[in-house]
């Protein structure tokens, strides 16, 4: 049950002061804690066992602690451990307390004992304290291995009782609920008639039993009862095989080994799953490293596979570790940017040819370089002052792309170490700094490296891209005919200029004298902006695959290394030192295949004794101290 592997169990509810402690105390033969209000107020798991001996052994078992105790003192013990589970008030707790009675003639039966269900806080219980009872009795009987047994008072309408309300909400059809009637002398007055006709449903019947009074011993409360239900005028009409403690203890009994007979192979199956899964878990646990060449292993192993990881996601494009992340589809999300980038650059310089203001510019640099020569020549100082206007018009997007993009490159390779690292914590903060330090030296080369680039644009004006004359060429075909339209004011103002669309013209036809070499630059720096912004994006993208070629398969490893491995960085000695919270999970998995392994074998036992002989109900009672 420490594993999630719900056991058959008999769990004990009822209303406050329905008389739930009386039966206990009458199935175990020792005395409970009584009181005002909630007496009990953690699960108290109630392990009987038929003793051998006259001597009565009780234990206690709470928070890993075992404690002996005696009749005498059990129901101050049980208080004691009560107030250190729950505190000192009239809270409850979910924390179950166990103890376990080995007692001559008890009947092997293992019960829990929750809390009474009251729905008004008195005496200064919590003001919640309705919905923190039903929580716990929720928790317990919803599982459909578990057995109902409802307390239920002689002197309420069973119908209207809580505990019954909170059974039929899990076991509709009551085969699940078994109902032990209470105080039968106190309200004997159409006892019969309710158990005989069974209004609510109790699939496995119904007892009716008195509980002891005062002071009686209980062979005596026993014996009292056994008179009651044989002389009573009504009660002794109750047929007998429903009357009495020893007819409940012996329904339970039968109940419980039924139970467990049903469920047995079921729970062998689940000890198998979790004992396979939890082995699973704790092999890919990372090796406990002893000594510094295992750290070294550890270490190169960790380096190496976040290697493999960064290769794949940020250079081939391989994202099968991260099917559903797209943040993590590198080279896709690489591209996107690259694609943003080189859209940002053309929409920057774009112009608007309706305003009036085409060729405009190309015709005042024209006049401002006139000297004494020939008049159709065409310098190359207006081409320069041009394409250097263009360039400044763009020069800060190169730079904000490339912060942008190893702004994400950092978050990828950070969310890939820290998977890799999981498990060495220790090593992770060296780890992340070391990268982090090998990203901002790789961000700091690749913005020199766009201002280069920037810079290079701006002085130098060539192209070997055959494309350049071929597609000036193509524009300038288009001359001729739009200085007709300039010359002929008949002609409309407006010109559909391939690359261009409409242009207005108009106000062109008062400076004819120097469109046509105005046309011929603007074509030039048309032409030559494409190829200047197409060499500046696959500039930076080359650049960046270098960059990212160079990070993953050489600068990371060394820079991980240096950083751990360098003058007092003492990085073997903390990969030595395993980190509080794996500890502390190995030694929970191996509690737990240690855990399974047992039940493993006690449950095979049992199985094999059953299947030796078939008595079952003997054999499950002689093994269940060790189950």
């Amino acid at each position: 049950m420490k594993e999630g592997i719900q056991l058959p169990t008999i769990v004990v509810v009822g209303d406050q002061s329905s008389g739930k402690s009386s039966v206990l105390e009458s199935l175990a033969g020792i005395s409970l804690p009584r009181g005002q209000g909630i007496c009990t107020r953690v699960p108290l798991i109630m392990r009987l066992q038929d003793h051998h001996s006259d001597k009565v052994e009780l234990q206690l078992e709470y928070e890993s602690k075992t404690i002996q105790t005696s009749e005498a003192r059990v129901s101050d013990a049980i208080n004691v451990a009560t107030e250190e589970i729950a505190g000192t008030g009239k809270g409850i707790s979910h924390t179950p307390l166990t103890l376990v009675v080995r007692k001559k003639g008890v009947p092997d039966l293992t019960m829990i004992d929750l809390p009474g269900i009251t729905r008004v806080p008195v005496h200064g219980q919590p003001e919640d304290i309705y919905e923190q009872i039903s929580n716990i009795i929720k928790d317990y009987i919803s599982p459909k291995e578990s057995i109902i047994l409802n307390v239920l008072s002689a002197t309420v309408d069973f119908p209207t009782c809580e505990s019954i309300r909170m059974s039929q909400l899990v076991d509709k059809t009551g085969e699940r609920t078994l109902a032990v009637v209470t105080k039968s002398d106190r309200a004997p007055e159409g006892l019969l008639e309710k158990v005989t006709t069974d209004a609510i449903n109790i699939g496995l019947g119904y007892v009716c039993v008195r509980n002891r009074i005062g002071d009686e011993s209980y062979e005596e409360a026993r014996t009292k009862e056994a008179e009651l239900f044989e002389s009573h005028p009504l009660l002794s009409k109750i047929d007998k095989s429903i009357v009495g403690i020893p007819v409940l203890a012996q329904k339970l009994v039968e109940i419980q080994a039924a139970s467990i007979a049903r469920c047995l192979p079921e729970i062998v199956k689940k000890i198998n799953d979790k004992l396979n899964q939890n082995v699973d878990e704790l092999s890919q646990m990372p090796q406990n490293l002893a000594s510094a060449g295992d750290a070294m292993k550890a270490l190169f192993h960790i380096t190496g596979a976040a290697k493999d990881s960064l290769k794949k996601i940020l250079l081939q494009g391989e994202f099968e570790e991260y099917p559903e992340d797209k943040k993590m589809h590198c080279t896709a999300r690489m591209a996107d940017m690259l694609h943003d980038f080189s859209n940002q650059l053309y929409s920057k310089s774009a112009e608007d040819t309706l305003s009036g203001n085409f060729l405009i510019d190309e015709i005042k640099l024209l006049e401002e370089s006139e000297g004494i020569g020939l008049p159709n020549f065409i310098p190359r100082t207006v081409f320069l002052v041009l394409l250097q206007r263009k360039v400044d018009q763009i020069a800060v997007l190169p730079l904000v792309f490339m912060t942008k993009m190893w702004s994400y490159i950092e978050d990828v390779v950070g969310d890939v170490l820290t998977r890799h690292l999981a498990a060495y914590p220790q090593l992770k903060s060296a780890t992340i700094r070391a990268t982090q330090n090998l990203l901002a030296q790789s961000k700091k080369q690749s913005e020199n490296h766009v201002r280069e680039l920037v810079q290079m644009e701006m002085i130098a004006d060539y192209t070997s891209n055959p494309e350049y004359m071929k597609n000036w060429a193509s524009l300038m075909a288009q001359r001729d005919r739009l200085m007709e339209v300039i010359r002929n004011a008949s002609q409309p103002s407006l010109f559909n200029l391939n690359g261009f669309g409409q242009v207005q013209v108009g106000h062109l036809r008062q400076k004819s004298s120097m469109v046509e070499q105005a046309f011929d630059i603007k074509m030039r720096v048309t032409v030559y902006w494409k190829i200047v912004v197409m060499r500046l994006v696959d500039s930076l993208a080359m650049h960046l695959l270098f960059s990212l070629q160079k990070l993953v398969n050489h600068d990371m490893l060394h820079g991980i290394v240096d950083e751990l491995m360098g003058p007092q960085r003492g990085g073997i000695e903390r990969m030595l030192e395993e980190s509080p919270s794996l500890a502390g999970k190995r030694e929970r998995m191996n509690r737990s295949i240690k855990l399974l392994k047992q039940s493993k074998d006690v449950v095979a036992n049992i199985m094999d004794r059953i299947s030796a002989d078939g008595q079952f109900d003997n054999i499950l009672f002689q093994d269940q101290s060790e189950a």
